[in-house]
């Protein structure tokens, strides 16, 4: 179905993985398109609550873009590149109503962080490294990097990130805000994982509001309270808060539906 990504379903959780272990995972057009789709697919699975996304191999979660795609480009074509590439990927992860969790083995740089930093919850392995070099080719971050690494690390770390085109470890990527969690190569999967089956426990109908008021508060023009109130009352509409209210008082675990 695919040539450049695994897309496969295990229970409740699509695991999606990007395959181009010779070419350290990087990102080509191609690529993009595929990710677009399999997330697209995955999200509309009535029986999916979680994705979790990676790299193969153990080198690379996705190590760039493929530079030689745009080498020759024009201002006017670098300018589309960015712009589809947010809206047909970056964007689309980030206001996706299932949950995204990217487990970071190895490199991530790039795009391949900004990939990351669109997905809402981050896992990284100890030997992983990120970064947005993209200074020392004479380009900026182009698929949201700019905006979401300041979002996440503050203003000060993101213009060193940039300007210094360097690397930085897993555990300086946790100090500083940028992962939710740091473990072992061999368990990076298996937190990827744990954490996904806390989320399946919930109501998937709240989450999707609640990606939707936490969302709102980084779009220009948009009042993230005004987001919070409308979600929140739309939640008194849905069979899980029914379900959840009516567990409560009953005094037993809730079951939700997707």
């Amino acid at each position: 179905m695919y040539n450049n990504i695994i897309s496969e379903q295990k229970g409740q959780i699509e695991y999606i993985t990007i395959n181009r272990p010779k070419q350290m995972n990087a990102l080509n057009k191609e690529t993009i398109e595929e990710l677009h789709n399999a997330f697209k697919s995955a999200d509309e699975k009535s029986d999916v609550g979680v994705i979790i996304l990676t790299g193969s191999g153990d080198k690379a979660f996705v190590a760039g873009a493929d530079i030689k795609e745009f080498a020759d480009f024009t201002i006017a074509q670098g300018g589309e590149l960015a712009m589809k590439g947010q809206e047909i990927l970056l964007s689309f992860m980030e206001n996706l109503s299932t949950p995204i969790i990217a487990a970071v083995n190895g490199f991530a740089l790039g795009g391949g962080l900004e990939l990351a930093m669109a997905s809402h919850i981050r896992v990284a392995s100890t030997n992983a490294r990120m970064g947005l070099p993209e200074v020392s080719l004479g380009v900026i971050p182009g698929y949201g990097g700019t905006q979401r690494l300041a979002q996440l690390v503050g203003r000060g770390k993101a213009n060193e990130m940039v300007f210094t085109a360097g690397m930085i470890k897993a555990d300086d990527a946790l100090s500083w805000g940028l992962v939710n969690h740091v473990v072992e190569p061999d368990e990076l999967i298996a937190k990827a994982e744990d954490i996904a089956g806390r989320i399946l426990k919930n109501s998937g109908s709240a989450i999707r509001s609640a990606i939707k008021a936490i969302n709102a508060n980084y779009t220009d023009g948009v009042n993230g309270f005004d987001v919070e109130i409308e979600e929140f009352g739309k939640c008194f509409g849905t069979d899980d808060f029914k379900e959840g209210t009516t567990a409560f008082m009953e005094k037993r675990k809730a079951n939700f539906r997707k």
